[in-house]
């Protein structure tokens, strides 16, 4: 059993996606702290002069330790959202995969976890994966400050073998420490690539494009 866990970013680069190539679970990890200078809630795309600017989710203000999935949206984020997505002609998408993506953002589900889901989702299909996706919070474990500790509960819960970390992991795990546990910890190296968001890449370009940059960043 190989797994990959990432809290859930929107609309993330295309080296995100890398964490779903030939895992057997995919764990988005809702339970964490909401990073609130994180690409959880935003992401850049090309305004209308052409230059990258920040799409920000509308959230509600949350206590600082708010898990991911517990975040809300702004009482009046529905109209918060239509005034900036219209500032993204990406955003707009009316044709071509991009259009998928353009319409799951066009109006706010109840939550936005249920927006990062869908998201996700759609771009996992459109780059041709069909990962599973576990939510941390289905599987319903006590999580505490311990990063280390939290991850092996996961692996445990899933039975999984292998565990697959972006690049920036390496400065907080150790491969031994894991593998002390039978998890054998696998880096993904640092991407070359575009990093722009997803829904900017494939407003541009085409999905066997991008998903050709990923496979050629596996190694």
């Amino acid at each position: 059993m190989r797994i990959a866990v990432m809290q859930p970013y929107f609309l993330p680069y295309a080296g995100y996606f890398r964490l779903m190539h030939g895992v057997d679970a995919f764990v988005v990890y809702d339970t964490v702290q909401f990073p609130r200078g994180g690409w959880v809630h935003r992401n850049r795309l090309h305004g209308h002069d052409g230059k990258l600017a920040w799409l920000t989710l509308p959230l509600a203000y949350a206590p600082l330790h708010t898990r991911i999935g517990d975040i809300g949206f702004h009482g009046n984020g529905d109209e918060r959202w239509r005034e900036r997505i219209r500032a993204f002609p990406a955003c707009r998408a009316t044709q071509g995969d991009a259009a998928l993506l353009a319409e799951e953002i066009a109006e706010l589900p109840p939550s936005p976890i249920d927006l990062l889901l869908g998201t996700l989702r759609t771009a996992t299909r459109i780059l041709g994966f069909d990962t599973p996706f576990v939510l941390a919070s289905d599987l319903a474990l006590p999580m505490d400050s311990d990063r280390r500790g939290n991850l092996l509960a996961i692996c445990r819960a899933l039975g999984a073998t292998k565990y697959v970390n972006a690049p920036g992991g390496r400065v907080l795990y150790d491969p031994e420490s894991f593998a002390r546990h039978g998890i054998a910890l696998q880096f993904l190296p640092e991407y070359r690539g575009n990093a722009t968001s997803i829904l900017q890449r494939l407003s541009d370009e085409a999905p066997a494009a991008v998903r050709r940059e990923i496979d050629g960043n596996l190694t």
